[in-house]
């Protein structure tokens, strides 16, 4: 059951740290998982939630979401600012004509892929995820919606992991928001 809340990006950030589970050692030993499907789960808390992430962009024709969880981040904020959600898939999963940007992974790459023309070029584009971490997700996404002629106004992330560098990755390109930071 939800708590009444109160209002502004403070309360925001404290629902972040009170709801969000930390689950050790998953998905492999020595990691500390930020679940953060608790806030989503308390509808107070998530729309909250989505209000803040969005605050300090005024303007934005569409929200990207990257796979999994920004894309409920994505839904939540485009419904509140009547704007479309674009889905920044992991390689392989969307048919059809794609557009991708790979990055590297501490072993390997990866890549993340949208489907180009789906909203007109110049588009304004909030880009939204759960975590922001080393970066290499998040780059890569804004490098890939330049590609596809969109203009990506910000990013935006409930929490930030100290001491990963994500931020300084981001910030030359674009403003970076986040509602906390948790150690990594």
């Amino acid at each position: 059951m939800s708590q009444p809340l109160p209002d502004g990006p403070a309360s925001a950030s404290a629902l972040v740290q009170r709801l969000t589970a930390v689950v050790p050692d998953f998905p492999k030993p020595g990691i500390m998982f930020r679940d953060v499907t608790p806030v989503f789960a308390d509808a107070e808390a998530f729309s909250a939630v989505c209000a803040a992430l969005a605050e300090p962009f005024p303007e934005f024709d569409a929200v990207a979401g990257i796979e999994a969880r920004g894309f409920a981040l994505a839904g939540g904020i485009a419904a509140q600012r009547g704007v479309g959600v674009l889905t920044v898939r992991k390689a392989g999963k969307l048919p059809g004509d794609v557009l991708s940007e790979a990055y590297a992974l501490e072993y390997g790459e990866a890549a993340v892929e949208i489907r180009p023309g789906q909203m007109p070029a110049g588009s304004r584009v909030l880009i939204v995820d759960d975590v922001l971490a080393t970066g290499g997700t998040s780059e890569a996404t804004l490098t890939l919606l330049e590609r596809a002629g969109y203009t990506a106004v910000g990013f935006s992330a409930l929490l930030e992991l100290d001491g990963l560098e994500g931020r300084a990755r981001l910030e030359p390109r674009l403003t970076v928001h986040t509602l906390g930071s948790a150690p990594a």
